[in-house]
């Protein structure tokens, strides 16, 4: 089944930038940090933008943090932006600019965890290595589980069911981890599984057994509108598009903020250095 998944995988792959030869580890890098809970349609432009301003760690080491969230847009969890310009500025300080490819030098970079570190050293290196996203996940899960959907923690036996499929070869390893992670997003998506196009159909034991546990499973919602993320995320809008220190308590398009929420909000963006108070009279802020 795993050869399946790799031959499907060379035929049906989509075009994306990180995946040419030619790209760099960084890009590489780059990419798994903004395709973290953000789909690809949304991270090809900025990534590209990105790559264009900031093609090695050293660009990026070299300019400001504020500048890395004012690129970041509307992509979500900003931190995330502050934690790669860190990581650049740590590849630069102790890797000589240069991606490292040893997984405790990769855990060690800012903002780096175990997913992340074994999708560079997949992708970006091409080495064996045991890589586990939510996609890979359900595709294990049902082709070889009868599960519908992956727990919400993974646990150690599903790490090693999942190490133990992972071929030896390391090009092959890197196939079946980007096959996996393809078919995963495309075909054995969690609430619409397309099994006619699926190259594990004949053997999926999901499939076989009826497709059991899908309607049954809770639906993951996250309330959006009115939380605290999304005010921290209009406030950073705003500043992203001033030329100027802003006073954002003060703005008609904040006022239907309740004030507690707003300094709340406020003050969680300044302890996350995401923004900066750079006129205490006037109450200005800025991108940090």
């Amino acid at each position: 089944m795993v050869a399946s998944v790799s031959a499907w995988f060379q035929a049906q792959a989509r075009d994306l930038p990180w995946r040419l030869e030619e790209c760099s580890p960084w890009g590489v890098l780059v990419s798994e940090v903004m395709l973290q809970q953000t789909p690809v349609v949304r991270v090809e432009p900025v990534w590209r933008e990105w790559m264009l301003r900031w093609p090695t760690p050293a660009a990026l080491a070299a300019a400001a943090q504020a500048d890395a969230v004012r690129a970041w847009g509307r992509l979500g969890y900003p931190r995330r932006a502050q934690r790669l310009w860190e990581c650049a500025r740590a590849i630069v300080s102790r890797h000589e600019g240069e991606v490292p490819r040893a997984h405790e030098d990769l855990l060690a970079l800012p903002g780096v965890g175990d997913y992340t570190a074994s999708a560079v050293r997949a992708f970006a290196f091409g080495e064996r290595a045991v890589v586990l996203d939510t996609n890979i996940r359900r595709v294990i899960g049902r082709a070889w589980h009868a599960s519908a959907l992956p727990a919400a923690h993974l646990t150690r036996p599903e790490r090693e069911f999942a190490a133990g499929l992972v071929p030896a070869d390391a090009p092959a390893a890197a196939a079946w981890n980007a096959g996996s992670m393809e078919l995963g997003a495309l075909v054995c998506t969690a609430r619409v599984a397309r099994c006619e196009e699926c190259p594990l159909s004949s053997e999926c034991a999901w499939l076989a057994a009826g497709k059991p546990g899908l309607d049954e499973a809770p639906r993951r919602t996250q309330a959006w509108h009115g939380t605290d993320r999304q005010v921290r995320g209009r406030i950073l809008a705003v500043l992203r598009e001033a030329s100027a220190p802003v006073n954002v308590t003060g703005l008609a398009v904040l006022e239907d903020v309740e004030p507690g929420q707003l300094d709340r909000c406020i003050g969680s963006l300044v302890e996350d250095r995401l923004i900066a108070l750079v006129d205490k009279r006037k109450g200005a802020y800025t991108l940090g």
